[in-house]
C-alpha cells in the first residue's frame, strides 16, 4: 500500500523548495526545472550505490585500496595515499563504463558541486550533465535541461535547486515507479494550479492499473515460460501501466530463477507524447535494469512518415500479445487531424470521433497491432471516461467505432469503477477489456460489471482522489469476472443489444380537441419552386400568401399551390394579371421589374413535426419495417404522414441505464416536516446570537 502521506510530506518539501523561484521565472516552468533535477538525483542515487558494489569487488582483488589502508598509508606517505585514491575511483569509473547500463563518466556528484566554489557552479553541473553515457542524454535532451541550466544560472537559482535534491534518496530501492510517479503527479498539480492551469494529466492509481493487468489474464508462468510475451501502451506516461504489468508476473515467480526469466521474457513497449513524461518513463526503465523495453518519443496517432516532420508511431509494424493504457481522457486531436487522417484507410477504417475527443483513436490504434487468432490472438484493457461509451450519434464517428468493435466481437467486458479514484479528477471511469479470441462460451457477448460501490475512503484525501479500492474490492472485481455470470451486479448483453435504429418520422400534430392541426407561419427560404416543391413534398398541398411592397404599394397574392406545376410560372402569371404592362415580357424581363419590391410570403399547411425517435435493435424481429413500424404506432399517438431510417444502426452502451434503480422520492409531507425543523434550529441559533 503506498503511504500516501509519506509521498505528501516529500513532495510538499519539494515544492516549497520552487518557491525560490517567484519572481525569477514563470510558474508554467516550474515542472521543467525542478523535475529533470529530481530525476538526475534519482540516476545518481542508483550509480552511487553501484559505485559502492563496485569499490567493494575491487578492494576484494586488492586489499592495499581498502579504506583502511589508504588511511593508514596517508600518515607516512601522503603521495601515495593519494595516488591510491586516484587510481581506486578510475577503476571505479573504468568497472561502472564497462559494466553498467548507464553511466557517468567524470567524477561530480550534486553534493560535490556545491562544495566548490559558488561561481564555478554552473560550469561543474554542465560538465557534469555532459558525462552522461548516451541513453541518459537523450533523457536530458527531452527535458531541455540544458537551456534551462543556462536561465537557472543567470536567476542565480540554480545552486538552490541543485541543493533541494542533493541529499534526498530517491533511489528506486526509497521510492519505487509508482510512487515517483505519485509525487511527479502532485508536483504537476501544484504546478499547474499555480499557473490556474489544469495539467489535463489524469495519472493512475495503482490499485487500478492492478485491476486492469488482472483482467488481461497474462498467460505466462514464470516457472515454466520458455517464448517471451509483449505489452504495450500507446500513451505510457511515466511508465506506471507498464511496470505494474511486469512486477504483477514477477510477484507470481516464486524462485529466483522464476523472476529472472519474468525479467528476461517480458518486454515492454510503450509510446509517449510529451517529452518530460517519455524522460521519466524511460529514466526508470533504465533505473530498473529493463534494457530490453523499447520506450519512444511520438504521436502514436499519426502515420511514422518523412512527409510529416513529427515523430508518429514507432510500433507501427509490431503487435503485441498485451496492452494496456489509460489514454488522456477528452485528447483534442484537431492539431493533427490531417496526418491522423492518412490512416483513415487502414487503422481508422472504422471512423474517427469528434475531433474534441480522440480517446478512441488509441484504442483503434491498439485494436491494430492484435495479433491473429491464428497466433493466439490479443487482449487490451484500456481506461475511459463516460464519453467513448455514447458520443456520436448513428453514422457518426463514435458510433461507427462502437459498431466496428462490437460487430467484429472484440469487446469483453466493461467495469464501472467508483468516483474520486483520481488524484486530478473525480469523475467516474470504465475498463473495457478487449479479446479477438473470445472462448465459446463467450461469443458475441459482453459483461459489464457494475463495482461502482467496491471501494472505501481514503484515510486522508490525495487531490482529488478521495477513494480507494483495497485487494478485498479488487478480488471482488477479478471473481465476478471469472465467473462471468448475470447477477444483481453483473449483466451479460448479446451485442448487438446496444444497437438502435435511428429513425427520422413526420406525423400530424393534433390540438388540445383531438383535431388535426393546419397552421400559418413565415416562409423563411427564398421563394423559388424548387423551395416551394419542397414544402409540398413534406406537407403536401397547402395556400401560399405573397406579399409585394415598395414604398406605400401593397400587392398580395394567394395561390392554392396542389404541386402540379412549378411556384415560378403560377406566379408569372399572377403578376401579369396585377401589372399590364408584363404580358409578353421575358422572364428576365419579369425578374427585374420584381427587383424594385420587397417579396415576403407565409404559408398554411398541415402541422406535421418532423422528430427522430431511437428505436432499440431487436435481432428476434423477423420483418424489421414491421417491427419499426409497430414501435412507432405504440409509441406516437398521432397520424404518422412518413418515416425513413437512417442507412445504418447505431451503437451505445449506456451502463448506469442498465443498473439503473427506482427510488421513490421523499413524499412532501416529509419535506415540509424537515423544512419546519430546520426553520425551528435557524431560529434558536439567532436567539443564541442575539444573547452575545
Amino acid at each position: 500500500m503506498l503511504q500516501k502521506e509519506r509521498l505528501d510530506n516529500l513532495a510538499n518539501e519539494i515544492w516549497k523548495g520552487a518557491i525560490s523561484l517567484r519572481s525569477k521565472f514563470k510558474a508554467r516552468e516550474y515542472s521543467a526545472i525542478i523535475l529533470p533535477m529530481i530525476m538526475i538525483r534519482r540516476i545518481e542515487c542508483v550509480l552511487e550505490a553501484r559505485r559502492k558494489e563496485y569499490k567493494e569487488e575491487i578492494i576484494k582483488q586488492d586489499s592495499s585500496l581498502s579504506d583502511e589502508n589508504i588511511e593508514t598509508l596517508q600518515e607516512s606517505d601522503p603521495e601515495a595515499a593519494k595516488e591510491k585514491r586516484a587510481t581506486l575511483l578510475k577503476r571505479i569509473k573504468v568497472t561502472e563504463q564497462a559494466e553498467s547500463d548507464f553511466y557517468n563518466t567524470t567524477t561530480w556528484t550534486l553534493q560535490k558541486i556545491l562544495e566548490e566554489s559558488a561561481t564555478q557552479v554552473a560550469a561543474n553541473f554542465r560538465e557534469y550533465l555532459n558525462g552522461f553515457s548516451d541513453n541518459i542524454d537523450d533523457i536530458i535532451e527531452k527535458f531541455d535541461y540544458r537551456n534551462m541550466v543556462g536561465k537557472m544560472a543567470k536567476a542565480h537559482r540554480l545552486a538552490s535547486i541543485i541543493r533541494l535534491v542533493a541529499e534526498e534518496d530517491f533511489g528506486p530501492d526509497k521510492l519505487s515507479n509508482l510512487e515517483m510517479g505519485y509525487v511527479y503527479e502532485h508536483l504537476l498539480q501544484k504546478f499547474s494550479e499555480d499557473d490556474a492551469k489544469d495539467t489535463g494529466e489524469h495519472f493512475t492509481p495503482r490499485e487500478i492499473i492492478r485491476i486492469m493487468v488482472d483482467l488481461l489474464e497474462i498467460d505466462f508462468d514464470p516457472e515454466s515460460a520458455t517464448e517471451s510475451i509483449s505489452i504495450y501502451d500507446p500513451a505510457c506516461g511515466t511508465g506506471g501501466m507498464l511496470s505494474v504489468a511486469k512486477e504483477h508476473l514477477v510477484d507470481k515467480a516464486t524462485s529466483d530463477e522464476g523472476k529472472a526469466k519474468t525479467e528476461d521474457l517480458v518486454i515492454l513497449s510503450g509510446q509517449e507524447y510529451l517529452p518530460q513524461n517519455y524522460a521519466v518513463c524511460k529514466a526508470d526503465m533504465l533505473l530498473k535494469g529493463d534494457t530490453d523495453s523499447n520506450i519512444t518519443l511520438g504521436n502514436s496517432l499519426i502515420p511514422d512518415i518523412e512527409s510529416i516532420q513529427e515523430d508518429g508511431d514507432k510500433h507501427s509494424s509490431y503487435q503485441f500479445d498485451y496492452m494496456i493504457s489509460n489514454p488522456p481522457f477528452g485528447v483534442n486531436w484537431g492539431d493533427y487531424k490531417d496526418e491522423a487522417l492518412k490512416l483513415s484507410s487502414s487503422r481508422y477504417r472504422a471512423g474517427t470521433p469528434d475531433v474534441g475527443d480522440g480517446a478512441l483513436l488509441f484504442l483503434l490504434t491498439m485494436i491494430e497491432k492484435m495479433k491473429s487468432q491464428e497466433e493466439g490472438g490479443s487482449r487490451i484493457s484500456i481506461l475511459f471516461n463516460g464519453s467513448p461509451l455514447s458520443n456520436g450519434d448513428a453514422l457518426q464517428g463514435e458510433s461507427e467505432i462502437r459498431r466496428f468493435i462490437l460487430e467484429q466481437d472484440l469487446l469483453d467486458t466493461i467495469v464501472m469503477l467508483p468516483d474520486q479514484m483520481f488524484y486530478n479528477t473525480g469523475i467516474y471511469t470504465y475498463i473495457w477489456v478487449l479479446n479477438n479470441n473470445k472462448p465459446v462460451h463467450k461469443k458475441d457477448q459482453v459483461l459489464i460489471i457494475n463495482a461502482r460501490d467496491q471501494f472505501e475512503k481514503e484515510p486522508k484525501s490525495f487531490g482529488n482522489k478521495r477513494n480507494r479500492i483495497t485487494d478485498t474490492h479488487r478480488t471482488w472485481i477479478n471473481d465476478q469476472y471469472e465467473a462471468w455470470e448475470e447477477n444483481e451486479f453483473c449483466k451479460k448483453f448479446h451485442v448487438t443489444d446496444f444497437a438502435f435504429h435511428k429513425v427520422n418520422v413526420v406525423y400530424w400534430q393534433e390540438n388540445e380537441k383531438g383535431e388535426q392541426e393546419w397552421i400559418t407561419e413565415e416562409f423563411d427560404v427564398k421563394l423559388t419552386s424548387q423551395n416551394v416543391k419542397k414544402r409540398f413534398d413534406l406537407y403536401g398541398d397547402f395556400t401560399l400568401f405573397v406579399n409585394l411592397s415598395k414604398g406605400k404599394e401593397s400587392y398580395n397574392f394567394e395561390i392554392e399551390y396542389d404541386g402540379e406545376q412549378g411556384f415560378d410560372p403560377i406566379f408569372r402569371e399572377l403578376l401579369k394579371d396585377e401589372f399590364p404592362q408584363l404580358k409578353g415580357q421575358k422572364v428576365g424581363q419579369i425578374n427585374k421589374f420584381l427587383e424594385d419590391y420587397t417579396i415576403t410570403a407565409t404559408f398554411h399547411h398541415r402541422n406535421y413535426i418532423e422528430d427522430t425517435e431511437y428505436i432499440a435493435f431487436d435481432r428476434n424481429a423477423e420483418d424489421k419495417d414491421a417491427y419499426i413500424n409497430e414501435f412507432l404506432s405504440r409509441e406516437i399517438d398521432y397520424e404518422i404522414i412518413t418515416w425513413q431510417e437512417v442507412e445504418q444502426l447505431g451503437y451505445e452502451i449506456l451502463p448506469n441505464k442498465y443498473f439503473y434503480k427506482y427510488v421513490e422520492p421523499t413524499s412532501s409531507d416529509t419535506l415540509i416536516q424537515e423544512f419546519w425543523e430546520l426553520e425551528e434550529q435557524a431560529e434558536e441559533l439567532l436567539q443564541e446570537i442575539r444573547e452575545l
